[in-house]
């Protein structure tokens, strides 16, 4: 986003990080049929964009990046929205108790 002949720039001009060519909102449909398009290129399933988020959350979690550190990236406003939507509770395995360590 380069300077205008006023000097502003377009996201100063527009309060929007992204817009179109000429500073006008970039519409959602537009968004969404691009992000179709580029998985469809890259041959990777198709999803919503919402669900690259929780993509995102699934394997930080994973990874065992720090819930403060997985608020701060998914952009929560409280620790307790991650921890509510992103930790599960390990599946009970039958035959196995619930109590104690994990056999290694």
């Amino acid at each position: 986003m380069g300077a205008d002949a006023t000097g502003g720039d377009a996201f100063g001009r527009s309060g929007r990080a992204f817009t179109t060519r000429t500073g006008r909102p970039i519409e959602p449909r537009t968004v969404n049929r691009a992000f179709e398009s580029r998985c469809t290129a890259a041959g990777v399933k198709v999803i919503r964009v919402h669900d690259t988020r929780h993509t995102c959350g699934k394997l930080l979690t994973a990874l065992d990046v720090h819930p403060r550190v997985a608020t701060q990236i998914l952009r929560h406003s409280r620790i307790s929205i991650t921890m509510e939507i992103y930790t599960e509770v390990p599946q009970r395995t039958p035959g196995r108790r619930s109590s104690g360590p994990a056999p290694t």
